[in-house]
């Protein structure tokens, strides 16, 4: 290692050279810092009047010298030494303060956001002498309100801090700290965020939709993190010592994704990875992932895909430095095309294949859909919020199969059943996706050919979950995609599910307020109040007509 970081403007070549010499050190494993590196470090740094910084990995060697200005230093980007699921980088800081001070802020907010062993500030005086070592480590306690805890003051001549042990107990204690890691469960372990300038509830309650959401995407919730900022932070949403904390409890939780509830910028994706070090993304790429892992026909299969594409078209440059590699070689003389231009060539092909795949399926939807409609049967369409009951609801009323769980997203296929009434009557009833607040639009887009069977629907059976906290936010959510669907014109019935699990009084005034019908899935008992306003409807509205 030869490189000195930092700022090194103006240095003359022995200087350089009195830098790169700090190399050489070798730290026995029992100390922070040697008394001949801390001097070595506090001389040069008073002639040149700037902090200087080593970091030692635990092998006791010097892997970084770094210069700073009289105030600070600029920390090296230090991914190579990640740890995968270890707790800390492995490296130790140590620098010069030239005023007297004891740890900063900037400190202990790079000890807890670079996962350093150690953070030591060395006193130093006029002549360049050491004469304390302040010290400060991560705090192992998860739920501590302090991140980081001060250690005693450490005098470099005679040091009583034994590092080895030291380092091997702290490693331990963040082992063994609640709410570790079980090694046995494979599933990737996320830390939700959200940065807004909205109301309280209304973070509170989108940040819980993001946890059902990362539960259906199989993912552990480790942690939440809300922020209402005055303004937000163009780089990384997340102010600089809010973001500091963010990175602390992925550390102490052992996440391994950091998941946004807000649609984050190629930029701003790339800029917190790089300051946390860990995968992030954000609520839209997390919903394609939980469609792509939930999408079992073909036609949900290209869609899926096809939202995928668009969304990661734009973010694909967003490490052009790192992809452009040139491809060179025989047949490959000149510029050529880069990495990056290849991948994005290849997307966009892959992007109007599916595009022409979607469109040959639609028109083999249309022509299902025209048979239905000639068969002169009436067509109701299930809409509503995702997890509101629609699939379980259909199985109840058809006596059919369809896939029904307790979670965001588990019908993404579209299914078509038959419902009988008396009178020999019967209907077709379909049930479709579910929506959600800011649906992503590539995944809108690319479902709109499903969604299109909602147009040669007779009659839309809303249905929303009754004892959800904000149900009246979420039938305000499916009317708003009903209105960007042209669709708010098609008659409506609204169904109340899961009256079961509220109160009489509760049921009834909800009933009241959205004129809405009360059922409960679970019991077909409840169902002869929806079935006489389905009929009344349906042949109601035929009669009307004159088919009938």
């Amino acid at each position: 290692m030869s490189q000195v970081h930092g700022n090194t403007e103006g240095l003359k070549s022995s200087q350089l050279a009195a830098l790169k010499r700090l190399f050489r050190r070798r730290i026995p494993a029992q100390v922070v810092v040697t008394a001949e590196l801390a001097r070595a470090m506090g001389e040069i740094s008073v002639e040149l009047g700037r902090q200087v910084a080593v970091l030692i990995d635990r092998r006791g060697e010097v892997r970084f010298v770094i210069v700073g200005d009289d105030r600070q230093i600029n920390i090296p980007d230090l991914s190579a030494f990640r740890m995968g699921h270890q707790r800390l980088r492995g490296l130790r800081m140590v620098h010069t303060h030239l005023a007297g001070e004891a740890l900063t802020d900037d400190d202990l907010n790079d000890l807890s956001g670079l996962r350093l062993d150690i953070m030591g500030a060395l006193e130093v005086d006029r002549d360049g002498l050491p004469r304390a070592l302040y010290l400060a480590q991560v705090n192992p306690d998860r739920d501590a309100s302090r991140p980081v805890l001060t250690l005693p003051t450490e005098d470099v001549y005679h040091p009583r801090l034994q590092f080895d042990d030291f380092i091997a107990a702290l490693e331990d204690a963040l082992a063994k700290a609640p709410g570790g890691r079980d090694v046995k469960d494979p599933r990737e372990r996320a830390l939700l965020v959200s940065v807004t300038t909205g109301r309280r509830d209304e973070a509170e309650d989108s940040l819980e939709e993001l946890a059902g959401l990362a539960l259906a995407g199989d993912l552990i919730v480790v942690d939440r993190v809300l922020q209402r900022p005055r303004e937000i932070h163009p780089r990384h949403l997340l102010g600089k010592g809010k973001l500091v904390e963010v990175t602390l409890r992925a550390m102490q939780r052992e996440a391994d994704v950091i998941i946004f509830d807000q649609e984050l910028a190629p930029s701003q994706l790339d800029a917190v990875a790089s300051a946390t070090e860990l995968k992030v993304i954000d609520r839209t790429q997390l919903i394609l992932d939980i469609f792509a892992r939930r999408a079992h026909s073909g036609d949900g299969k290209v869609q899926v895909e096809l939202a995928q594409l668009r969304y990661r078209l734009p973010r694909m440059g967003a490490r052009q430095v790192a992809l452009s590699r040139l491809t060179g070689g025989i047949g490959g003389r000149g510029p050529g095309e880069t990495r990056l231009e290849i991948d994005l060539r290849r997307a966009r092909d892959r992007i109007r294949r599916l595009e022409k795949q979607l469109e040959s399926l639609s028109r083999a939807r249309g022509e299902r859909r025209k048979r239905r409609v000639s068969g002169n049967v009436p067509i109701i369409s299930v809409v509503g919020y995702t997890n509101a009951g629609k699939s379980t609801l259909l199985n109840a009323l058809t006596a059919s199969d369809t896939i029904a769980e307790d979670r965001l997203f588990a019908t993404l296929d579209t299914a078509t059943r038959r419902l009988r009434f008396p009178q020999e009557r019967e209907v077709l009833i379909t049930d479709t996706v579910g929506f959600i607040r800011r649906l992503p639009p590539d995944l809108m887009r690319a479902f709109k050919a499903t969604l299109d069977e909602l147009a040669d629907a007779d009659l839309l059976m809303h249905v929303a979950d009754i004892s959800h906290p904000n149900v009246e936010g979420h039938i305000e959510t499916v009317n708003t995609i009903l209105v960007e669907l042209e669709l708010n014109t098609k008659p409506q019935i609204l169904v109340l599910n899961k009256c079961d699990r509220v109160d009489a009084e509760t049921r009834d005034g909800l009933c009241k307020r959205f004129g809405g019908i009360p059922v409960s899935a679970l019991d077909r008992g409840s169902f002869a109040p929806l079935m006489e306003a389905l009929e009344d409807a349906l042949w109601g509205m035929r009669r009307f007509r004159g088919t009938l």
